[in-house]
């Protein structure tokens, strides 16, 4: 059987892999895959492949990693291998005029979310964050903007109350796969038609970086339990006690009222330190100390004194 679409395949992280993987068990030819270099990581800096490249080479598909999209070399490349499209999924690079207009018919993204909610590179954090019910993915053609392109399809999930952006990134990225083919099968279908995104209605969701994670104890409970599942794994949350940094892995609402300053710990007990928010309290249930590991609170107490009256933060 003719293979339907020849492909180029770009991306690097996590996320990029599960669409990878269902294109190459779809009935397509992907001609290459560009991925970021092998980075630095760990304490000992050892060179790293992204998992994209991992993936690849273990799919047997070509490879090469780019420190940049404008050598010539790889934009003669691309002209050469003719393809009918090019996937794009949390690639890192941004692609020029002269390179999107390689595909026969598009240049198609995969972004985490119900576009044009979140454009941006931490869509699924800011979905937690902003404690919105559902989230989703969605496929667009690409343009030169930041996810302005028109819209192809997209898929609604509800957002669980206790989940973090780990958990959901899983099943986004097991969407985005199954996105891209019902995406693939409609254009061959030719039943596709692109649609613009309103812009008025478009929100942006920026890098995060590390000190997005600090807790301000002067958030509503809910606002802070949203931060701590939104950061959870990166940026992780953290805040101070004293001079010590304290990373806060979960919380939960607390049912403590007070009137004590935000970040005021008010007692403790079997199901964690209860600390005075904005309004109300929260319960910290697990965390890590100085001792690098990470503890439920009745673990993190037997080895750390605290008085009612300390402040967090």
């Amino acid at each position: 059987m003719e293979k339907k679409f020849n492909i180029v395949f770009m991306g690097t992280p996590d996320f990029a892999v599960p669409p990878l993987e269902a294109l190459a068990r779809y009935h397509c030819h992907i001609s290459l895959v560009i991925t970021q270099p092998d980075r630095p990581k760990g304490r000992g800096k050892k060179m790293m492949p992204p998992p994209v490249k991992t993936a690849a080479t273990q799919l047997g598909l070509e490879v090469i990693q780019p420190e940049s999209m404008k050598e010539e070399q790889v934009v003669e490349r691309l002209k050469a291998l003719k393809p009918d499209l090019f996937v794009v999924v949390a690639f890192g690079h941004k692609l020029s005029n002269e390179l999107l207009a390689i595909p026969r018919l598009y240049p198609v993204n995969i972004h985490a979310s119900l576009l044009p909610r979140y454009r941006g590179s931490s869509p699924i954090q800011a979905a937690i964050l902003n404690r919105d019910k559902e989230t989703g993915v969605t496929t667009m053609v690409m343009d030169q903007g930041l996810d302005t392109g028109d819209m192809l399809l997209s898929a609604k999930t509800p957002i669980a109350v206790d989940e973090t952006a780990a958990t959901l990134h899983e099943r986004l990225a097991a969407m985005g796969a199954d996105l891209i083919i019902e995406t693939f099968d409609a254009i061959a279908a030719d039943t596709i038609v692109p649609r613009p995104q309103d812009h008025d209605l478009a929100s942006h969701a920026p890098m995060l970086k590390k000190e997005d994670g600090r807790i301000d104890w002067h958030l509503a409970p809910e606002e802070i339990h949203a931060l701590v599942r939104a950061m959870t794994p990166w940026p992780g949350t953290f805040t101070f006690l004293d001079t010590r940094r304290i990373k806060v892995f979960a919380v939960k609402e607390g049912k403590q009222e007070s009137d004590l300053a935000p970040g005021t710990i008010i007692s403790w007990d079997e199901e964690g330190i209860h600390v005075a928010a904005g309004k109300g309290s929260v319960t910290i249930l697990e965390l890590m100390g100085a001792s690098g590991k990470r503890l439920t609170a009745g673990q993190f107490l037997q080895g750390n004194r605290l008085e009612p009256g300390e402040r967090l933060g």
